[in-house]
């Protein structure tokens, strides 16, 4: 992968042109040619002007309790290799929110900075007043930014104008939460790996009741899952499977439909009714929380999970306690359930550049985040320096984690980072055979991984009327899994909320939302 190879090529380089010159200074001791004028070579030719390092000032978050110093190796490093003087002002993540809120008010915004949330109504107005740059038009001259980010993150960024004002902070899209089934247990019972939710259910039912573990006991949860307030948590995965739907809307025949409206969900809810009844879900999945859904897994008491691959070492070493011979590929990610399985948004946050910035000075900055974001310049805050913060061994970097977090590398990521797409699924201390398996399995569920459309798409009567509305929907759906109120109650809700003029009006807006940002496709 990118971010793992070695950084030693760019320095031998280096090393190789300073040698050469030294070379060919020395041969020329003893010549009795005259120096060239200046700013000409010896040929007569006018040699090209070094670039003055870009000044620019930046503020980014602080996840950490003190900051890099301006003096800091990494930081010094990365200047040094992105030809910049960084000027970073550093704020604390208790309080970003707040004090980004008050800068962009201000007007007097940093040349680089970053936006946590792309979608709060305060950069929306900032972006409205012309307050921030469209980088879209300029990313293809800059290879890495157009390579390392997923088309996922630069569409859905995209503002309801259709617009990208600011660079995405890149994070892997493929792979996100899903199904993880022990894999041992399907063996103990001869089942395979479901495919359908019909597949799904008789692997429930048997985990239920035949005894997975073999332990000779009947105490074994099927699906250890939860809801949340306003919305169906893990079971969500079980209704997502039958409406293919990531998210809470769906594009049906060019309209954005809230999902409640689908029959797909009405079929989810019987489905799901019946499982509480059979004891396929816990008894008290309303009152659990995602942690505790979690310590029924590592217990060895569940079968089933919602989570991603890259999180098997949290389940393996608390498994390894009650099971000794559970074996890590026994941590299985099923590929997709009716084929569908859910992508993530790729991004977290962006890095926008005001419109007080002149068109020249963005395009260097564009520059630096792109450099910045290349294999060997990335390296530095993500392994240090080779005897100082990283050994060697066997041509695998073995990081001191104190020293490197002692000199604030991790933080250099809050202003540019690049994503191992792989990052949700593997690990660089995973056996070999495991992270094999979790990149096929990867590479199968990407061909029909479905992202969240309505990210970031603005509705002024979603923000006003959806909260409400979800936890009514939410309060609902529980209601009638846990039998306290019949299918037919769904049938009534949904017929009235069709005709609520909220509900009409949101649709509405999402779906011109949706035809702009996206061009009217």
């Amino acid at each position: 992968m990118n971010a793992r190879r070695n950084t030693k090529t760019a320095a031998a380089s280096i090393a190789a042109i300073l040698a050469l010159s030294a070379v060919l200074a020395g041969c020329s001791g003893g010549a009795k040619e005259s120096a060239p004028a200046a700013g000409k070579a010896a040929d007569g030719k006018m040699e090209a002007k070094t670039e003055a390092p870009l000044e620019v000032s930046i503020m980014t978050i602080l996840l950490t309790p003190s900051p890099a110093a301006d003096d800091n190796p990494i930081k010094k490093a990365i200047e040094k290799a992105t030809n910049s003087k960084m000027k970073i002002q550093w704020v604390s993540g208790n309080n970003y929110a707040d004090k980004l809120n008050v800068t962009l008010a201000s007007g007097d915004i940093p040349e680089l900075i970053l936006i946590n949330d792309p979608f709060t109504s305060v950069f929306r107005n900032s972006v409205t007043q012309g307050a921030f740059w469209d980088v879209a038009p300029f990313i293809k001259d800059y290879p890495n930014l157009s390579s390392k980010i997923s088309k996922t993150a630069w569409d859905l960024t995209k503002m309801q104008d259709g617009k990208n004002y600011g660079i995405p902070r890149p994070r892997p899209s493929e792979a996100d939460n899903f199904f993880i089934v022990r894999k041992d247990w399907l063996d103990n019972l001869g089942l395979k790996v479901p495919t359908t939710t019909d597949e799904l259910y008789d692997v429930m039912k048997a985990f239920a009741e035949k005894d997975p573990d073999k332990n000779g006991k009947n105490d074994t949860v099927p699906f250890a899952a939860n809801v949340n307030p306003t919305d169906m948590g893990a079971l969500g995965q079980i209704e997502n499977s039958f409406t293919g739907v990531n998210g809470r809307w769906k594009l049906l025949d060019g309209k954005f439909v809230h999902t409640s409206f689908l029959p797909e969900t009405r079929k989810s809810l019987e489905y799901l009714t019946k499982a509480y009844k059979e004891k396929l879900i816990p008894e008290d999945f309303a009152a659990l929380k995602l942690t505790q859904t979690g310590d029924l897994f590592k217990a060895g008491k569940a079968g089933i999970i919602s989570d991603k691959a890259g999180t098997m070492v949290d389940y393996y070493d608390k498994l390894k306690v009650v099971q000794p011979d559970f074996k890590q590929e026994n941590f299985y990610p099923i590929t997709s359930i009716n084929g569908y399985n859910p992508k993530g948004p790729g991004f977290s946050g962006m890095m926008s550049i005001p419109k007080s910035v002149p068109e020249a000075k963005m395009k260097r900055i564009l520059k630096l985040m792109d450099t910045w974001m290349s294999d060997d310049v990335f390296a530095i805050q993500q392994y240090g320096f080779e005897g100082t913060h990283h050994t060697v061994k066997d041509g695998v970097k073995v990081i001191n984690t104190e020293k490197l977090a002692a000199d604030n590398g991790a933080d250099f990521n809050q202003i540019a980072y690049v994503a191992d797409p792989y990052a949700s699924s593997t690990k660089v201390f995973f056996p070999k055979e495991v992270n094999a398996l979790y990149t096929k399995i990867q590479d199968e569920r990407a061909k029909n991984s479905v992202a969240d459309i309505s990210t970031g798409l603005f509705s002024p009567t979603v923000q006003k009327a959806l909260p409400e509305y979800e936890k009514k929907v939410q309060d609902l759906k529980t209601k009638i899994i846990l039998g306290r109120e019949p299918i037919t109650a769904w049938d009534e809700f949904v017929t009235k909320m069709k005709a609520d003029a909220d509900m009409v009006k949101m649709s509405q807006e999402m779906t011109e939302a949706y035809q702009k940002r996206s061009g009217g496709k």
